[in-house]
């Protein structure tokens, strides 16, 4: 242990309180009171912000396909509709004069309703796209106008009366709004399931992890000031911007994941200190420089990992970031101001109320060295064998990506939902029943004046295209005009994708912009081609700043952001082999779409990333503890992985079950994103830092602490260190056996020097 770890002797100098101890254990009752009222403020603030979130989100607003759509909701409503009655005539034939007699009185009584428009039917137009090619269902088409919103609120009041039986008809309803709406709804009861699944779960893995029901609580007591602070923080900027329903799922995960990684950390630190014979308050001060310092450097790494979606264009991936980047700060700010002074409070109580004495009534106490000592043993086994787990364990995470080579990206549509769901049964019964590809025709719009010559010219060239099945059009209004096209094969394969960039590449004597569900895909993709370098620079570039400001290595850093990114190889070759191919389907419930929506895996690239940065700073962190106390390489990284081994393993362990009750979402993208990464946070814990990092680390030696002298001098002066700069042994001084350096006062003792 360091000096200012040893139990005080008569006579000794008190360890002297750094301002921020003093500021956060000044008034602890006084604190605690203050967040109790601001948490209540906060489940007022937060109160409905789910029914103002959105369920899309995945289209670029500044591409060409975001335009057209939105042009031709303007100037052309009924080519755009959003919700679809699809009549069922039982064993009759939609033809039969009585079928279509109630058919076209529920079509009249529709385009009646407030708020709906552009009502057209298989009965008015006679067209053969909306006829079921067995003859006995056929659709009424119609656009609900408004945002999101005022959509779904038109649509719950709409909906009971054409939904059901009318006559010889039975009416199920769907559509685009259909669909997202039922999306919400399910979304929001799926995280109230999760939350009930996990908080009970996780308590008990806590009461495992620290014996005592009294340090059990405070761990989720911080995660649930963290929710609740992230949803009045939601709730505000729904006044601002558009945010996804998606997005909560995420504010639960990351509330309970990191706001109990933070607090085992720090909490296990306190009752580590107090072990040593000190005070509660010397104990907080200690805990506040080292695993304080620890969880602050933790949460910027994380809070720059998600903020790398603010690069990107769709508000899906900013909504992430807004709510990712709020629940961290949240998380680190409870954990570094009302834990300590829950601490304070608490002293030697911390261990109350020992649960593990029901199940280990003839077992003494532990000895004092026998803490960790199965991870010390494996440290130690792995680094005389630094060669064989080296490489061992990297082909292995290699093999485990090699699906993702395969992966194919496409669009979220009705298949997120469970095949229960209504739209969901709608939407398949116009993929397999209706002639073409129903919901995969693009849309050209063109603008400008034009006569009939120049249209029927245009409408040539597009039919000649040879993955056009039929063109429609042009209808035309003023100065605008809009065709609609037919791809041969489905709506958003490869052949409709080069479809889409063949129509913007057709001459027209008129401006032209291209739009549908293949456009949106092809834009979407772009958008994030685009920005996903400069995104991935943005995080590995302030990953690598971070990184040698706690180590003061040049080596660490580049580790640290190669073996991060190798621990998701297995979350993304699982999400291809498993959701695109279909593999475990079943078990899963959920509906394969033999592609993946583009922006899921930078979102999950992105919080898994920060996860990993999130467990390796606080190895990493013990690591440099221990190698600036002693200047031995190899025993600070077998100290490093001996005390918080466990830790970081029991981390994982909770964290993932959180990330697994999302996963029992009825909604795919949700499922994907529970499970893929609760598999990169296991991979992560268990095989990178217990197995990879050692390897790596023993196999570079002390060459890992190197750093050029400019950057030596620039971390001595910046760095985040436990020690001043001349304490610990620069590594290419050291010869032979490390002697011990002498552990001095930090110049600061506090949090206040970062």
């Amino acid at each position: 242990m360091t000096e200012v770890n040893k139990p005080m002797r008569t006579g000794d100098a008190p360890p002297r309180i750094g301002g921020w101890t003093r500021f956060v254990t000044a008034r602890p009752r006084l604190s605690l009171l203050a967040a109790l009222v601001l948490t209540v403020l906060a489940v007022l603030a937060g109160s409905g912000v789910a029914d103002r979130l959105g369920s899309g989100g995945w289209e670029d607003p500044a591409a060409e396909s975001t335009y057209a759509t939105k042009a031709l909701e303007r100037e052309f409503p009924d080519s755009q509709p959003n919700l679809l009655l699809l009549v069922d005539a039982g064993g009759s034939s939609v033809d039969d004069p009585a079928v279509a007699a109630w058919a076209r009185d529920l079509a009249t009584r529709l385009a009646g309703e407030r708020g709906v428009t552009g009502v057209g039917s298989y009965w008015q137009t006679e067209s053969p796209a909306l006829r079921a090619e067995d003859g006995h269902e056929a659709l009424i088409a119609a656009r609900i106008t408004g945002d999101e919103k005022a959509m779904g609120q038109t649509l719950d009041r709409i909906a009971p009366h054409y939904r059901g039986t009318h006559g010889p008809l039975e009416v199920r309803i769907g559509g685009m709004v259909a669909v997202r709406h039922e999306m919400q709804t399910i979304i929001q009861d799926d995280l109230a399931r999760a939350e009930l699944i996990a908080l009970p779960i996780t308590l008990v893995l806590l009461v495992m992890v620290f014996g005592s029901a009294i340090a059990a609580l405070l761990p989720l007591g911080i995660g649930i000031v963290a929710i609740l602070g992230t949803n009045a923080v939601l709730r505000g900027l729904t006044e601002m911007t558009d945010v996804s329903v998606f997005a909560m799922n995420l504010t639960t995960a990351l509330g309970l994941g990191l706001a109990i990684d933070y607090a085992l950390f720090i909490v296990r630190r306190f009752r580590e200190e107090l072990s040593t014979g000190g005070t509660p308050l010397t104990a907080v001060g200690t805990t506040l420089r080292t695993a304080g310092r620890t969880v602050l450097f933790s949460a910027l790494t994380v809070a720059v990992s998600l903020a790398a979606m603010l690069l990107f264009p769709q508000y899906f991936l900013r909504s992430f970031a807004y709510a990712g980047i709020a629940v961290v700060l949240l998380a680190a700010a409870a954990a570094l101001i009302l834990l300590p002074a829950a601490l304070a409070l608490l002293g030697h109580r911390v261990n109350s109320l020992d649960l593990r004495r029901l199940f280990r009534r003839n077992r003494g106490p532990r000895p004092t060295g026998e803490e960790g000592a199965t991870w010390a043993r494996t440290a130690g086994l792995v680094m005389r064998r630094a060669p064989i787990f080296a490489i061992g364990t990297t082909a292995l995470l290699v093999i485990l990506g090699l699906p993702f080579l395969g992966v194919k990206f496409g669009t979220a549509d009705d298949r997120q939902l469970p095949s229960s769901a209504e739209s969901h049964v709608v939407q398949q019964h116009i993929r397999e029943g209706f002639p073409g590809s129903p919901g995969g025709g693009l849309e050209v719009l063109a603008e400008g004046r034009a006569t009939q010559t120049q249209y029927a010219d245009y409408r040539r060239q597009v039919a000649a295209l040879p993955e056009v099945a039929r063109v429609d059009g042009p209808l035309v209004k003023g100065d605008s005009a809009y065709f609609t096209v037919q791809p041969k094969g489905e709506a958003v394969d490869d052949a409709a994708q080069d479809l889409v960039r063949d129509l913007r590449a057709v001459p027209a004597p008129f401006d032209t912009a291209v739009t549908g569900t293949a456009a949106v895909l092809v834009d979407s993709k772009h958008a994030i081609a685009e920005r996903l370098p400069w995104a991935a620079a943005f995080i590995v570039i302030v990953t690598l700043l971070l990184v040698f400001l706690l180590t003061g290595s040049v080596l660490i850093p580049v580790q640290a952001v190669v073996l991060n990114a190798l621990s998701l190889t297995a979350m993304f070759g699982a999400v291809v082999w498993v959701f695109q191919d279909g593999h475990l389907s079943g078990p899963l419930s959920f509906t394969g779409t033999g592609s993946i929506e583009t922006t899921l895996p930078v979102l999950m690239f992105c919080v898994a990333f920060g996860l990993s940065m999130d467990y390796g700073v606080f190895l990493l962190s013990r690591i440099k503890e221990e190698y600036d106390r002693t200047g031995d390489h190899t025993e600070a990284v077998r100290h490093g992985l001996q005390r918080t081994g466990g830790l970081i393993t029991a981390a994982a362990v909770i964290l993932a079950v959180v990330m697994v009750a999302i996963g029992t979402s009825r909604v795919t993208n949700t499922k994907m994103l529970g499970l893929g990464i609760a598999l990169a946070v296991l991979m992560d814990a268990m095989v990178v830092r217990s197995l990879l990092v050692p390897a790596i680390m023993r196999l570079t030696g002390r060459a890992t602490w190197w750093a050029p002298a400019p950057l030596r001098r620039f971390h001595n002066r910046f760095g985040l260190t436990e020690t001043t700069p001349t304490q610990a042994k620069p590594p290419e001084e050291a010869r032979g056996t490390a002697r011990p350096a002498t552990k001095l006062p930090h110049p600061t003792d506090d949090l206040a020097a970062l």
